[in-house]
């Protein structure tokens, strides 16, 4: 359940939740880590805390932004960036999610728009921590959110329609100027709107092979921890074996 669309909470608290969660995760940088650094509110605000503690600690950290976005504010922040040419292996990727499940820690991502770039990261990391606040919990995916699926501007309209065929009611994403958005990568996003889901792998496997795709939205093997700020504090949910 969404408590902030069905208006039962006050947004500033969800404000300072996410915060909290991304204040324990930076707690856990530690020198000489290679960091993959997510996009969207929540990694924004992850960012904010690592920033501080490079600036009050001899820190030494290098990341590697999902976008074009997280870059520019790391650079504000005065955080150290890479890329996959002088590292191929990434210690740890901090990001967030639209959606996570809770028993599984199936993630929906995507909604800011840096999904392809973000899974290519995650894929490169060796742990992937998860900040969220409590509204992002679901318990069967789909529940919250659609899936973002990437596609090539070229021949949309008939991956749109493949897509219709999988049951995921498409609709392409429009910017805030009303005009086609368009990823970091040139590519358009449509929004599958599967409802929450009984075979998540099932639908992510048919996915890969839509023709016209570059990438989906559902991160299913990649989330080790997820940072949940909530009423109570920070809980932590790990990922258990198989």
């Amino acid at each position: 359940m969404d408590l902030t669309e069905s208006g039962l909470m006050d947004p500033s608290e969800q404000l300072r939740w996410k915060k909290e969660a991304a204040e324990a995760a930076a707690a856990l940088i530690q020198d000489g880590m290679v960091l993959g650094l997510g996009t969207g509110s929540t990694a924004a605000l992850f960012l904010r805390a690592l920033g501080r503690r490079i600036s009050e600690e001899p820190l030494r950290i290098s990341g590697i932004p999902t976008s074009d976005e997280t870059a520019a504010l790391a650079r504000g922040l005065k955080i150290p960036l890479t890329d996959f040419s002088e590292h191929v292996q990434i210690d740890l990727t901090v990001d967030g999610a639209d959606e996570v499940e809770q028993s599984t820690l199936f993630l929906i991502k995507g909604h800011g728009g840096a999904l392809l770039r973000e899974k290519i990261v995650a894929a490169a990391s060796k742990r992937m921590i998860v900040v969220a606040d409590q509204t992002k919990l679901s318990e069967r995916l789909g529940s919250l959110v659609s899936v973002p699926v990437e596609v090539v501007p070229f021949g949309w309209e008939t991956t749109q329609l493949r897509l219709g065929e999988l049951g995921g009611k498409p609709s392409l994403r429009l910017g805030k100027d009303g005009k086609r958005f368009i990823t970091d990568s040139g590519h358009y996003i449509i929004d599958c709107a599967f409802g929450p889901m009984e075979n998540p792998k099932e639908i992510a496997h048919h996915l890969d092979h839509v023709v016209g795709s570059v990438e989906h939205g559902m991160f299913l093997k990649f989330a080790t921890e997820v940072f949940i700020g909530g009423p109570s504090g920070v809980s932590i949910l790990r990922k258990t074996a198989g």
